[in-house]
């Protein structure tokens, strides 16, 4: 195998320095205050938004993961977080317009805009810790060992935990130095450069000897490997297609119907959240809002994973004899076995833009955490706002530096996290969507629907066999049930707080009659039945567009025209609606 070439690492230089150039670019704009460093002013364009969360989701880690999906279960394991899309398109249609009419800094500081009392002071000074500080690091950390695996593979004469380390610090300057505004351009060039890349390598993939002397992947791998649904059955033992990706009944049901919007993740929090909520609320106005979440959940779902998929097949036929747990790794050995001299810079250029886009808007998003949610409201809550964006420099690099500890000295793997995570947020999500529509949860209905999940994990893990997804049905009905009892034996937020609520965001909906019978005045929305069938199209615009990309690939024209025409139709729709309510009052 050739080694890196000057004009390898001449591509690696270039991207380098282009980014920290564009975070010099915006420094001095960022650094007015606040609202500038964390929201970019509210100015942001739908598609640069949009960007910006397709770019972040678009981490190191994934496209290895994606691979290690589809070399154990064939594409249709895919379904794990395919099934994400109805929560997405909820966001979309439901929540994008709410998060940016409810003109809030951090999404955490909506619970005190929808709560009321000491419960929700604790709430938000709380969670701004746990999520800002420790799972954002044990995030970002996760993102780093990915990234840690790459450089050992692909560049063996680099010291990975050195080269890590240089990348944080890099990171950390440029989105210390320019804010959102930075980050958010930064990553639309991050994201054409990954996308780029992986695109190059799949089609070279495609083309190497051991693919085209089987006369090509269809034909190199089983059958089975290519549905794009798994076999649903009684049993996984008792499926139709011998050796297909066999899931009982009840599993593929926890996580196409119940996990979606029951459990709490990362970039597909059930309502919208994080990082996500961020760039809602940095947008232009409430259209540009709709059409960045839209965009995203479009570009995060059909756009992104086939070069990825493509790649974790060709890994089968080139590297069969992988150990099953170092299978993800054969998407790095794919890159350094194919690619010619400049081209495996470009790959590792792309691979450091995933990288550092992840970690730039969780190193951004975190610090707004810190500061607005406790720094500014709990310590020093009347400040100058250029000392406060002082402050967020400096928690940013905190941060970075805590992150770096845990990756080095606390994780050890990533197995199983995604299943973790998705366990112990189920039900949360229950809360999360139905506090912005009925006006009787409160604040401890939100703490109870935190600690409930790890109480329920926590039984089944230790005391029983039950085992993900089958574990979401209990985890969920047990969460659900605890916080409503819950909320019923401690008294709502008070009538004021309600009110004020309801008059910034005008959300509607017979679920707040008993508040909006007083304000006859507030114009709230309206046409929930049509809300919900623009929700259905949209979930179809977006199967329909990632199933017709696929058959397309694979060579089935017919299926594909069937595919990007249902895709067209339901998007042709969607728009028409919308143009016709209006994109920011829904009548």
């Amino acid at each position: 195998m050739e080694q890196f070439t000057v004009l390898d690492y001449a591509f690696i230089a270039g991207y380098l320095i282009l980014t920290l150039v564009i975070g010099l670019l915006f420094s001095s704009r960022a650094s007015e205050n606040v609202g500038e460093f964390f929201l970019s002013g509210r100015k942001l364009p739908w598609w640069l938004a949009g960007t910006g969360m397709v770019a972040t989701t678009f981490a190191a880690d994934t496209p290895l993961a994606v691979a290690g999906f589809v070399a154990k279960n064939g594409i249709a394991g895919n379904w794990v977080w395919w099934t994400f899309v109805s929560g997405g398109m909820l966001t979309v249609f439901f929540f994008a317009r709410l998060w940016r009419r409810a003109n809030i800094l951090t999404d955490l500081e909506f619970i005190e805009l929808r709560y009321s009392g000491k419960a929700a002071a604790f709430l938000r000074g709380f969670k701004s810790v746990y999520f800002g500080l420790f799972i954002n690091a044990v995030i970002i950390g996760w993102v780093n060992l990915a990234m840690f695996k790459i450089i050992r593979i692909m560049m063996p004469e680099l010291n990975p935990e050195l080269t890590i380390i240089a990348l944080v610090i890099l990171t950390t300057v440029y989105s210390g130095l320019s804010g959102l505004w930075g980050v958010s351009v930064t990553d639309a060039v991050q994201f054409v450069i990954a996308m780029a890349g992986c695109i190059i390598l799949a089609v070279l993939a495609m083309q190497h000897p051991s693919v085209t002397a089987a006369g090509g992947l269809r034909h190199a791998l089983p059958a089975w490997m290519f549905d794009f649904f798994p076999a649903i059955s009684s049993t996984p033992s008792s499926a139709d297609r011998p050796g297909a990706f066999a899931l009982p009944f009840a599993s593929f049901a926890a996580m196409a119907f119940v996990q979606w919007w029951a459990s709490w993740y990362p970039g597909a929090e059930p309502g919208g959240g994080g990082y996500i909520a961020q760039r809602m609320m940095s947008a232009k106005d409430e259209k540009h809002s709709l059409l960045a979440t839209l965009w995203f959940t479009i570009a995060h779902y059909a756009v992104r994973p086939w070069p990825w998929i493509i790649v974790g097949l060709v890994s089968l036929v080139m590297f069969p004899d992988l150990p099953a747990a170092e299978k993800e790794d054969g998407f790095v050995h794919v890159m350094k076995a194919i690619l010619p001299p400049g081209l495996k810079g470009l790959l590792v250029a792309a691979f450091l833009a995933a990288y550092m886009s992840t970690l730039s808007t969780h190193l951004n998003w975190g610090t707004s955490y810190l500061i607005n949610d406790f720094y500014k409201r709990f310590i020093k809550p009347e400040a100058d706002p250029k000392h406060y964006v002082r402050a967020s420099k400096f928690v940013t690099l905190l941060t970075a530096l805590f992150a770096l500890y845990i990756t080095f000295f606390v994780l050890e793997t990533i197995t199983g996290a995604w299943e973790f995570i998705i366990q112990c947020g189920a039900g949360t999500g229950f809360v999360l969507i139905m506090r912005w529509f009925w006006w009787r949860l409160n604040a401890w209905s939100e703490i109870t629907s935190m600690i409930a999940p790890f109480a329920a994990y926590s039984w089944l893990h230790f005391m029983t066999d039950i085992t993900f997804p089958d574990s979401i049905f209990i985890i969920v009905l047990f969460t659900i049930t605890l916080t409503l009892l819950v909320t019923f034996l401690t008294p709502p937020a008070d009538e004021e707080t309600l009110r004020s609520f309801y008059r910034t965001t005008r959300v509607g909906g017979v679920f707040w009659k008993k508040i909006s019978d007083t304000m006859p005045e507030v114009e709230s929305d309206k046409g929930f039945a049509r809300l919900f069938a623009d929700w259905f199209l949209g979930i179809v615009l977006v199967y329909s567009a990632l199933f017709g990309t696929g058959k397309l690939i694979f060579g089935e024209p017919g299926a594909a025209a069937f595919y990007f025409i249902a895709a067209a139709v339901s998007g042709w729709l969607i728009y028409s609606d919308l143009n016709r309510r209006g994109w920011n009052n829904l009548q």
